[in-house]
């Protein structure tokens, strides 16, 4: 259960134990998935076996600030073990912000189709981050004759699109929104 408290009062969240597990769940499926890399780049992002899908779950099954919070989770659990840092800043857009923003499938969590623009929802902003990062702390890499800003436009768009691409057709399929339809009313009756 999310508890909100008036303005003068501090924030509280709080999560059910039904939450707390299948956000837990979601986590380290994600994080198992995203160590199966169908394409890994050289300097850095790779396509994965639906790790991001994975990790925008929890949004979908109870809501944005439930999703935002677990995918904060996910990116400091990616952080704290396989670690990419050039720049303190770079962490927080990296592994805080780009992974939170997974959890803005959530806005979508009661609409139709709500797990499909969800998960474009939260990849648009993964990507987002991702670009601000690439932009301004890896534009040194940027290939011959580009800019940092369309190197990281497209550099980034490469492995999240595709992933996200691959991720969408699946969705699409009856059986696995009939699956992922079953899952949200487990973990949410």
């Amino acid at each position: 259960m999310i508890n909100h408290v008036s303005s003068n009062e501090k924030s509280k969240v709080s999560f059910t134990a039904k939450q707390l597990a299948f956000c837990a769940v979601a986590m380290a499926l994600a994080f198992v998935l995203s160590n199966i890399k169908v394409f890994k780049f050289p300097t850095g992002g790779s396509i994965t076996a639906f790790s991001m899908l994975v990790a925008c779950l929890p949004g979908f099954f109870f809501g944005p600030l439930v999703g935002i919070v677990t995918g904060v989770a996910y990116g400091l659990l990616n952080l704290i073990v396989d670690p990419y840092i050039l720049f303190p800043a770079q962490v927080i857009v990296d592994y805080i912000l780009a992974f939170g923003a997974l959890g803005l499938s959530g806005f979508f969590a009661n609409k139709k189709f709500g797990l499909i623009k969800g998960y474009i929802a939260a990849v648009l902003g993964r990507y987002v981050f991702a670009v601000i990062s690439g932009w301004i702390f890896f534009g040194e890499w940027a290939w011959e004759g580009w800019s940092p800003l369309t190197y990281s436009l497209a550099y980034n768009a490469i492995y999240i699109f595709a992933e996200a691409a691959v991720t969408l057709v699946v969705l699409f399929l009856p059986p696995v929104r009939d699956l992922m339809g079953r899952l949200k009313d487990m973990a949410t009756n």
